[in-house]
């Protein structure tokens, strides 16, 4: 009996001094830091397709070759159409390729300042094929774009005394063009943009059938445009 309570008692001794160890090696787990926030970054590359539509003004100036300045006027209206293109990024840089066409409704005139007649010209369609260098802040764009331009345009003579149609030449004029645009991906594949366009012509001389002389025709236009576009492919993940 005494030997077995001499035992109970060396083992209480025992449990009591390795107790503040055990406390111990429990107080001393490491910590463990949490993850940093993994983010969705926006990522414009990729190729994609959309649409466009808005309005422009496109001024013409006609020159009677060899007679003086018959006069100039704005021609306005609306225009819709397309786009499809590439971007590739790096870093914060975007660069890209595209194409674009629209049909649009551009028509003014003026009377002349030579003759009874009044000059009217329509741009009913253009296309550009441009470069663009841009600048992303996440899914904000900022880019300027510039190249090449090609307008389908319809020029008419018409009588200021009875109204009738004298001529009309109709053709595709090629030319340059700037613009810049601003872009915002609300959605991994969606954004939504507006854009400025200004398209340059050279001076053409234009013929008209039926009419003696040739007028020097200067033009240029300027169009404004809401775009909606759908990129192929998501988002890339980064940390903020």
């Amino acid at each position: 009996m005494k030997k077995n309570l001499l035992l109970a008692a060396v083992s209480l001794v025992a449990l009591s001094a390795t107790a503040p160890a055990l406390a111990a090696d429990l107080a001393a787990r490491p910590y463990t830091k949490a993850p940093a926030m993994v983010a969705a970054i926006y990522d414009w590359s990729g190729f994609y397709i959309g649409i466009n539509g808005g309005g422009g003004s496109s001024h013409s100036t006609w020159d009677f070759v060899g007679g003086g300045r018959e006069g100039s006027h704005d021609a306005t209206g609306g225009t819709v159409g397309g786009q499809v293109g590439y971007r590739w990024q790096s870093g914060q840089f975007v660069f890209g390729l595209e194409g674009q066409g629209n049909w649009a409704d551009f028509s003014g005139d003026n009377v002349s300042a030579l003759f009874a007649t009044r000059n009217r010209s329509k741009i009913d369609s253009f296309g550009l094929i441009t470069g663009q260098v841009g600048y992303a802040w996440n899914n904000v764009l900022l880019y300027v774009k510039g190249g090449a331009a090609v307008v389908g345009v319809k020029y008419d003579v018409f009588s200021t005394v009875s109204g009738a149609l004298l001529s009309s030449n109709e053709q595709a004029r090629w030319g340059g063009t700037i613009g810049a645009g601003l872009e915002y991906g609300f959605a991994p594949n969606w954004s939504l943009g507006v854009e400025y366009n200004h398209i340059f012509l050279s001076d053409k001389d234009v013929t008209f059938a039926g009419l003696a002389g040739t007028d020097r025709i200067r033009q240029d236009a300027d169009i404004g445009l809401v775009r909606l576009n759908y990129k192929f492919g998501g988002p890339s993940l980064g940390r903020y």
